[in-house]
């Protein structure tokens, strides 16, 4: 519940497709495209992204309320807008207490009830408060570390239970650095004027929330934990670092804590956080942990008791009075991400919804909104991409038959997942009131830290979701070798029932086989069939690719969002073979659904050109530069026109659809086309 950033959220090693969400521009009736949206003055073969989105880009405006704008924010805030009937048409109670429609009623009340949140102020974190203000010495600390992780609030590491990656059938705990105010390390670090300014304002906000809760010195306790952050910051893995998980995979037995930072408390902070009986753990960043433990040493308790106290509000200042809310837009919204103004309580209110009462709130949504028809229709597609996937494999000219024959038996294992899970979360232990909304938000966080915890002694839920029905967004899962597909995603830009097949291949068949090519990008491929993480490649094999996905890195290494920033073609790796491999695959799907017959002319355009332009109008997008800063420094996707830039021109059916000559501006040679799956 750290609302601080929310770019996207996940669990340990989901690959998602969207980094960022007026209804949808309506489609034309025959194609399914944007014909109001394309700037034909553009060569296609000079800027794709700007042919096919120009005259949107060049006439929209970001609303004020939004730090972007584009596909995905459209759909979701369509998503939201249904969502809202359905809620707010919810029967008036006499619904037993623990019910759906109860919980979903007043936990949605709870959050609009924003005179009664004005009223009790800062109170609702009194007790929170109190107990950080009992930390007197090490074993206090630790009890404090784990019960941010519990209740709210961030501390220097957490915890968090997950399948094991090289054990797929089982959970594990992970254990992982964290604790920034900032979106990364980098914010901290760099030397530059803007990054100086902004950690200066960052320290004003700090020192001004603290303020609100009547902290003594509030100016040099924000000095300080800026500087506390800082040395964090220095000492933790970088955002590429972060990406690699065999790096990030080190299983220990609980006695390696000791040896690792022995200035901590560690049995008080397992027994806090309930995982003392536990015989091993997985350690993601092993130095860092030996080196906060120096930090450790040298910090004084009250030192600590700021910081932890500043994130505690800093966490629930959404949820508090007015005032306090406001602030913390002020900083996180409008300096961080360039938005002037909030956006209206009943899409936030729905927001929390969404994180807590998730599925509840996807069965009312699917049963209104996402008919049968469109499951068969994705289920159809899937295998389609399935079957193209398979011959691509089989025709790569520089893989093994070994490595093939992994490859082909892991692409015949992808579950994939379409709508809704086949059985819904039970949500009834969570006691909701009208009236306590921080409350609320403890209680339903309990519950599910309490939920975790209890897969320890289970088997991995092979069938469960981790995002909910009327998410507008997509996932693979490598420990689950699963694909996923929210209802709330299979709408027009994406799926139209009404389009013909050459848009909703390059759009929804894109998509899917991005998913798909997570399964096979950098991270992914470390895993087999089942989900574990192992080498199925042999060397040479592994060797040839990592060569080709080097010269992927190189080629969005030179893409320039922002005068001076550059994409960082290693971290954003995974999502752009993603890209590349899933657009190329969903190429062939179209080809083979076509049987050699030569498509319609629709719109004025060849069943080819609708393949390429229904994938770049999925990627329309335009973002605040503060927003952009902030993603290039830690959102692993591409900036939207590099989805579509950086993608086609590795791409040869691209240049006979648009009759791609050499001198045009996306023109690749031959031989410096990347083609990888």
């Amino acid at each position: 519940m750290n609302n601080k950033i929310s770019i996207l959220a996940g669990l340990i090693g989901l690959a998602l497709l969207a980094g960022c969400s007026q209804a949808p521009h309506s489609s034309a009736p025959l194609s399914g495209l944007a014909l109001a949206n394309m700037d034909t003055s553009i060569k296609p073969g000079d800027d794709f992204f700007r042919y096919v989105n120009g005259q949107w880009l060049a006439t929209a405006k970001i609303p004020d309320d939004r730090p972007a704008d584009g596909a995905f924010y459209m759909l979701r805030d369509k998503s939201l807008a249904d969502l809202r009937v359905l809620v707010e048409a919810l029967a008036e109670p006499e619904a037993t207490s623990g019910t759906p429609t109860q919980q979903i009623r007043d936990l949605y009340a709870s959050y609009l009830d924003q005179a009664g949140r004005d009223a009790k102020g800062l109170t609702p974190l009194a007790p929170m408060l109190a107990k950080l203000d009992q930390i007197t010495d090490q074993a206090s600390l630790a009890r404090a570390f784990a019960q941010a992780g519990r209740s709210g609030g961030s501390a220097p590491f957490g915890v968090g239970i997950s399948a094991d990656a090289k054990a797929p059938d089982r959970y594990a705990v992970y254990l992982y650095q964290g604790g920034l105010g900032l979106p990364d390390r980098d914010y901290y670090l760099k030397q530059d004027a803007n990054s100086r300014a902004l950690r200066q304002q960052y320290q004003q906000h700090i020192a001004g929330m603290l303020s609100r809760l009547g902290e003594p010195d509030p100016s040099g306790k924000a000095k300080r934990i800026l500087a506390l952050e800082t040395q964090l910051a220095t000492l933790q893995w970088d955002k590429v670092a972060l990406r690699d998980r065999e790096k990030n995979y080190n299983k220990r037995p609980l006695n390696e804590l000791t040896r690792l930072a022995p200035h901590l408390d560690w049995q008080a902070y397992l027994n806090e956080a309930g995982i003392a009986a536990q015989a091993d753990l997985i350690i993601g960043q092993p130095t860092y942990l030996s080196a906060l433990d120096q930090l450790m040493a040298k910090t004084p308790i009250a030192d600590w008791q700021a910081y932890l106290k500043w994130q505690l509000l800093s966490d629930y200042a959404p949820y508090l009075d007015g005032d306090t809310d406001g602030a913390n837009f002020a900083f996180y919204g409008t300096t961080l991400s360039g938005t002037p103004k909030q956006r209206a309580s009943w899409e936030r209110a729905l927001g929390v919804l969404n994180e807590h009462l998730g599925e509840a709130v996807g069965q009312l949504y699917v049963a209104r909104y996402f008919p049968p028809a469109a499951k068969a229709r994705m289920e159809q597609l899937v295998e389609n991409l399935r079957t193209a996937y398979g011959q691509s494999i089989e025709e790569l000219d520089w893989m093994s038959p070994e490595t093939k024959a992994q490859a082909l038996e892991k692409l015949a294992k992808f579950r994939p997942k379409i709508g809704y899970p086949d059985k819904w979360q039970d949500y009834s232990a969570i006691a909701i009131k009208p009236e306590d909304l921080v409350g609320n938000l403890q209680r339903a966080r309990a519950f599910e830290y309490a939920d975790n915890l209890a897969r320890l002694a289970k088997p991995v839920d092979r069938d469960e979701w981790h995002m909910p029905p009327q998410t507008v967004n997509a996932y693979y899962n490598p420990s689950n070798n699963e694909i996923v597909f929210p209802a709330a995603i299979l709408q027009p830009p994406f799926f139209d029932m009404t389009a013909d097949d050459a848009v909703n291949y390059g759009a929804i068949g894109g998509i899917i086989g991005h998913e798909m090519g997570h399964g096979f990008d950098d991270q992914g491929a470390k895993s087999d069939g089942d989900g574990m993480m192992r080498n199925w490649w042999t060397p040479k094999d592994l060797k040839e690719f990592r060569f080709r996905t080097s010269r992927l890195v190189a080629q969005y290494n030179r893409f320039e969002p922002i005068n001076g920033q550059f994409v960082n073609g290693q971290f954003t790796l995974g999502e752009n073979i993603g890209d590349l491999g899933g657009l190329t695959i969903a190429h062939k799907a179209y080809e083979l659904s076509q049987d050699g017959k030569e498509p319609a002319v629709l719109d004025g355009f060849t069943g080819e050109q609708r393949f390429f332009l229904g994938w770049a109008q999925v990627w329309k997008g335009m973002y605040r530069p503060e927003l952009m800063q902030m993603l290039l420094r830690s959102d692993p996707h591409s900036p939207p026109e590099y989805r579509v830039n950086g993608v086609v021109p590795n791409i040869p059916a691209f240049y006979k659809a648009f009759n791609i000559q050499p001198d045009n501006k996306l023109y690749l040679p031959p031989q410096k086309r990347v083609k990888i799956w």
